[in-house]
């Protein structure tokens, strides 16, 4: 009778620790949902809802809240759990690195690109990296795949495709022209140099294509990358300059040189089934497959404002260190404009000026060291605000506070900020199809 005793008092207390352990489970799973609700509320009112580009979809039939996505992603408060089911927040901050998607232990994430509501124009690219246009291909940003780890890949993918085309040789014919330096053009140039492929690289600015433009000291890559003919490249918090160096020393071993300072004009199919790509200055080559590797920023967009021509307003900024004892006004409100303005705040005076009333699409990184910024006093922000004139000693910038009479502000320097033209009309002429995609699956378990 007592050992029964015994036994239901220790299955009691079991019983009782097994509650406790429940109810604490529950209780911090409904403090959590709670707090991921004001995050996804506040997000909302800040316009970081809605992704830009590649985001995570998260199946919540499938969804067991182990909360390994969240884990995995290297970006701040991207993901949260609510009830015990993952959820997107700040979606417009995903670089769409694909970690969440690779961790899922049930496989509940896809990663897509556009949404029901808001669509994204993309170029028509099969599972091959080709287009509807024989013979051309398309690898990385422009394909909607713009983090650099994703970009080396696809270049490689693409260019193994092209090398099992088994196009005969033709003189004067190469076997592949590819058009942008970046990191899916060097990727496709170091798999060619693979396969014995003549291969031709032409890039409008130079090595590096659009993070040659970033200033020096930026972090560029922060996971291992496995570049072909090179070998796995370790590095991690790697600066623009560390990682254009890898690759100047992956394309000089290697034989590769790029031409550089080269606008391609124009694609023009030929009768024979092969391309001819004819540059701004009339070069052409002919070829019988072209690797477009370009960004999809294209050409800086301009406000097409007077003064904007004037040598004191550039659309990059390269040597931030060189710049000291400036009044510099800085116009946007992306990553590029914040980073900017924070990299140039220590050794100058700074303004930036951003048309909307807060900064809606920026890395939450990048929002923390701002908003610590602005209330230093080390940038000085002006919201709804717009540049409308630009003079040799002075900006003219109109505010929503003042909208009938313009600010004038000292000024030395002015950088502009405000994304890029998107080659669609060069893709258009060339054939190839663009579409809006709504919320289009890109990867998939």
């Amino acid at each position: 009778m007592e050992l029964l005793l015994e036994e239901i008092i220790i299955y009691g207390l079991v019983g009782i620790v097994c509650v406790a352990i429940i109810f604490v489970y529950l209780r911090k799973g409904k403090a959590a949902s709670a707090s991921t609700l004001k995050k996804v509320q506040q997000a909302k009112a800040e316009g970081r809802f809605e992704p830009v580009s590649l985001h995570p979809y998260i199946d919540l039939n499938t969804c067991i809240g182990s909360g390994a996505c969240i884990k995995a992603c290297p970006e701040q408060d991207i993901l949260g759990l609510v009830d015990g089911k993952a959820t997107v927040i700040n979606a417009s901050s995903c670089i769409g690195h694909g970690a969440c998607f690779h961790s899922c232990p049930v496989e509940a994430i896809s990663l897509r690109i556009g949404t029901e509501s808001r669509g994204v124009d993309l170029p028509h690219v099969k599972a091959t990296y080709e287009t509807n246009m024989s013979g051309i291909y398309i690898a990385g940003e422009l394909g909607g795949m713009g983090l650099i780890k994703n970009s080396v890949e696809q270049g490689r993918q693409a260019v193994e495709n092209i090398a099992k085309s088994k196009k005969k040789k033709v003189l004067g014919i190469h076997d592949l022209v590819i058009i942008g330096a970046g990191p899916a053009g060097i990727s496709g140039a170091l798999t060619a140099k693979q396969h014995d492929l003549d291969c031709v690289i032409l890039d409008q600015d130079t090595l590096g294509g659009t993070v040659s433009n970033f200033p020096r000291s930026k972090i560029v890559m922060t996971n291992p990358v496995t570049l072909p003919l090179y070998g796995k490249v370790k590095l991690f918090e790697t600066s623009k300059g560390e990682l254009l160096k890898i690759w100047d020393e992956a394309l000089k071993k290697n034989d590769l040189t790029i031409q550089e300072n080269t606008k391609v004009d124009r694609i023009v199919p030929m009768e024979d089934g092969s391309l001819k790509v004819v540059t701004a200055n009339e070069e052409s080559f002919l070829t019988n497959h072209v690797l477009l590797a370009i960004g999809r920023r294209g050409t800086p967009r301009k406000l097409g404002i007077p003064g904007e021509d004037s040598e004191k307003v550039a659309y990059k900024l390269l040597e931030p260190e060189q710049i000291v004892d400036k009044k510099v006004l800085v116009v946007g409100g992306g990553d590029s404009a914040v980073e900017s303005a924070m990299l140039l705040m220590d050794q100058n005076e700074v303004t930036l000026s951003y048309r909307k009333e807060n900064f809606s699409r920026i890395k939450t990184k990048n929002q923390e060291r701002i908003n610590e910024a602005i209330s230093s006093g080390k940038i000085k922000t002006l919201f709804n605000s717009n540049l409308i004139s630009i003079e040799p000693n002075q900006v003219n910038i109109q505010t929503s506070e003042n909208s009938e009479e313009a600010t004038s502000l000292e000024n030395d320097l002015v950088y502009i900020f405000i994304g890029g033209e998107l080659p669609n009309q060069f893709l258009k002429n060339a054939g190839i199809e663009i579409t809006k995609r709504f919320g289009q699956i890109v990867k998939k378990h």
